[in-house]
């Protein structure tokens, strides 16, 4: 009988385990990261600087749920990066099933936002509310990025609670192998992107 599992009640280790996932201790597996990045214009710095101002502003009045993140935060961010517009795709609560081979396991969840371009996946966000750890999130996309359909492809990932956000990369290719980004904050007194 095939057991259904939530990707909430999961562990990395479970990811590990049955699916062979490893941390990259390549520091060139994720050079996207740093290279070939456009120049912020002064508008986009203007805008950005309002998505700051608008999150700060929440922040007077906790709690700051999951939804608001996505509307204050999440949103903007996609609209400044073109993904509302042709090429690209946006999926929201997207369900997903990843199935563990030679065990009679599905794990199972729902993606925030998938940004998709030719029915490739680019990009997987979970969002949290603004007082969880990015800790929570970062097995939870790995999960949802590990079901994606175009395995040759590398595909990216956004974690943010609104105020910290940390980038992600999968390539599955033999055995899946990820990396992460440092965590960056807006809380800083000088936020230049």
């Amino acid at each position: 009988m095939v057991q259904v599992v939530q990707v909430q009640n999961i562990g990395l280790a479970y990811l590990e385990e049955r699916f062979s996932l490893q941390i990259s201790e390549d520091a060139r597996f994720f050079t996207e990261l740093l290279e070939n990045l456009p120049s912020v214009t002064t508008l986009d710095q203007q805008y950005l600087d309002r998505v700051k101002a608008n999150f700060l502003s929440l922040v007077k009045r906790p709690p700051i749920l999951e939804n608001a993140v996505k509307m204050v935060i999440v949103s903007p961010l996609l609209d400044l990066a073109g993904f509302y517009q042709e090429p690209y795709a946006i999926a929201t609560e997207e369900s997903v099933e990843i199935t563990v081979e030679d065990a009679e396991e599905i794990v199972r969840g729902r993606i925030d936002f998938l940004v998709i371009q030719e029915q490739f996946w680019l990009l997987v966000i979970e969002s949290k509310r603004a007082s969880f750890s990015l800790l929570e999130n970062i097995l939870q996309a790995l999960s949802y990025m590990l079901a994606k359909p175009n395995q040759d492809k590398p595909v990216f990932g956004l974690l943010t609670n609104g105020s910290n956000f940390i980038f992600l990369k999968l390539l599955k290719s033999d055995k899946p192998i990820y990396a992460l980004s440092d965590e960056f904050t807006l809380l800083k007194k000088s936020c230049k992107y």
